[in-house]
């Protein structure tokens, strides 16, 4: 729920001379600037000065290995404009770096879509659009995602804070039994208005989205029963996850162009750095600690 504030002008200004992304502030609110900066101020503690800044995650090497454990990617748009993004929630490891490399990663492309992908959109189709879909690929999910509740967390709680209600539908495909079994009981904690944006649809859930997106923006795996999240089912072009894909290489090199730009003013450095991470509010937890009492039920369940 939204309070309403009054920002003064200095404050205003500071703020938006701090956005170093390289776009203008109309490209970012699109109309809705008090919802704009209250989402920036709160997810900053309400202090102007600790607007995030970008930094390519740097050798490429790693950003590929980040790529490749945290499959995510733009698979295409829906009938009505809104982006699709692909999400490989089975079978991404986030272990090939450091939990800060994948949080900074996802801020990045939180930050692409808001800033870049969804203004395009709203050009396009000559309407505001400021919400995107989800398509999550449930294939080869196991126990094994307990080690990933505490870094998943912590994505949902930056979501919260920085990028409330920028997501219109989430899909879940390709669910197998294990996830069947913590949706029944972390549904009823979730609020009504989260619940109703999620759908689990049966199998790949082809037929359903082919009546919200068009077959070329469907995610590779919802195009054929059975095709699952391969990270290596389609060429690096052509797989939304890969670095090669046209979405990651525009990102990419748009994050060191702008590094570029910055550096000028004031050198960075690259190598490991840190993201502080917010303390999860209490309802995630909640949830978080559920799913992992009921993965580890289905774990002793079945003798694992």
């Amino acid at each position: 729920m939204w309070i309403l504030f009054t920002l003064s002008h200095s404050d205003s200004l500071n703020l938006i001379s701090l956005f170093s992304f390289g776009f203008n502030w109309q490209n970012v609110h699109q109309g809705h600037v008090t919802e704009t900066l209250m989402r920036f101020l709160k997810a900053r503690d309400w202090d102007p000065s600790k607007a995030y800044k970008m930094k390519p995650i740097v050798p490429a090497d790693l950003y590929r290995s980040v790529r490749d454990s945290q499959l995510l990617g733009l698979s295409g748009y829906s009938k009505e404009g809104l982006p699709v993004f692909a999400i490989g929630a089975g079978l991404s490891t986030f272990d090939k770096a450091s939990v800060h490399y994948y949080v900074q990663s996802h801020i990045q492309i939180n930050e692409y879509r808001d800033r870049i992908i969804l203004p395009s959109a709203s050009k396009k189709h000559k309407r505001t659009i400021t919400t995107c879909i989800k398509v999550l690929d449930m294939t080869g999910l196991k126990l094994s995602a307990l080690n990933q509740i505490k870094l998943l967390t912590i994505i949902s709680s930056i979501d919260d804070l920085n990028y409330p209600e920028k997501t219109n539908t989430y899909y879940i495909t390709n669910a197998p039994y294990i996830f069947s079994a913590c949706w029944k009981v972390v549904k009823p904690l979730l609020q009504e208005r989260t619940r109703r944006k999620i759908q689990v649809l049966p199998g790949c859930g082809r037929d359903e989205l082919l009546n919200v997106m068009d077959y070329s923006s469907l995610p590779h795996f919802c195009k054929r029963e059975g095709s699952g999240s391969s990270r290596h089912s389609e060429t690096g072009s052509e797989n939304c996850y890969s670095l090669d894909h046209p979405f990651h290489q525009e990102l990419y090199n748009h994050i060191k162009q702008q590094a570029r730009l910055r550096e000028a003013v004031a050198p960075i450095k690259h190598g490991s750095f840190h993201v502080d991470f917010p303390e999860p509010p209490d309802d995630e937890v909640e949830i978080a600690k559920t799913i992992e009492s009921e993965l580890h039920k289905y774990e002793n369940g079945n003798g694992v």
